[in-house]
């Protein structure tokens, strides 16, 4: 199976592929440079959201590059890690969390306009995403499998919170945020979601707890720890894929789109 992965802050690059060769796609969105390489008998297409040396900030991230891109290179599936900070007391900095839920009301990108491929009047194909859950279940389960394999604690459920940045948030914005029901959140996965599922690819969303974010805990960390903890998450992420993606077989899309004028 062909699997796209994309990387956040700290996986600027991506261990233990085998066979790892750099290129770059063009896509009508702009040119986007991946990793292509095998974890067993799967193979990877990585590219990482922020590029080497975190040269993009959140608010600077192609994320339509990024999926044409993904899908330039016939990915079946795409993974996507991010680090995160959490909402919820109980689910502690060092942990991951396998998202079953998206929190992303204002569906931007970064420009300011819509998240969405449909962006012409009458473009054949045109339509509205509907969902239960945003979330590919079968790769939802296949992850959170694996990272009993990783020693690393693991919530099973969460909800996914797209924040814009780069700014962290205020203490009334996070409180709004766990009041809605969200889980953890960081700046960049709720557009790799929407368009991913606007293109029918089957995705799931893994996060690292990196800290709570402002107010959670009673006294804030040292940003020293977050960066500790940011610098861990690559090898986490690594061992996660590791065990995960060679195994994997087919899965299905979360949803589907009804389209007009198809």
């Amino acid at each position: 199976m062909r699997i796209g992965v994309i990387t956040g802050s700290g996986s600027y690059d991506w261990p233990h592929l085998e066979g790892a060769a750099e290129r770059t796609v063009v896509t009508d969105h702009g040119a986007v440079a991946v990793t292509e390489g095998r974890l067993g008998h799967a193979e990877i297409v990585q590219l990482s959201r922020h590029g080497a040396g975190h040269h993009r900030l959140s608010s600077h991230v192609d994320h339509k590059a990024n999926l044409a891109a993904l899908l330039a290179c016939k990915a079946e599936a795409l993974v996507s890690f991010t680090v995160c900070g959490s909402l919820d007391p109980d689910l502690r900095p060092g942990s991951l969390v396998v998202f079953d839920d998206l929190y992303f009301p204002a569906n931007r990108l970064p420009d300011g306009t819509a998240c969405t491929w449909y962006d012409t009047p009458g473009e054949a194909g045109r339509g509205h995403w509907i969902f239960d859950r945003p979330f590919s279940e079968p790769l939802r389960q296949a992850l959170i499998t694996a990272a009993g394999q990783t020693g690393v604690p693991v919530a099973t459920r969460g909800v996914y919170g797209h924040v814009d940045g780069p700014r962290f948030n205020s203490r009334p914005e996070v409180a709004a945020l766990a009041a809605a029901g969200v889980s953890a959140v960081s700046q960049t996965a709720g557009p790799e979601v929407v368009l991913a599922g606007e293109a029918e690819l089957p995705m799931a969303l893994v996060g690292f707890v990196t800290d709570y974010a402002n107010g959670v805990a009673a006294e804030p960390e040292p940003v020293q720890a977050l960066l500790d903890r940011m610098a861990a998450s690559k090898e986490v992420f690594a061992a996660l894929a590791g065990h995960a993606l060679p195994a994997l077989d087919s899965v299905s899309a979360a949803g589907f789109v009804y389209r007009f004028g198809a």
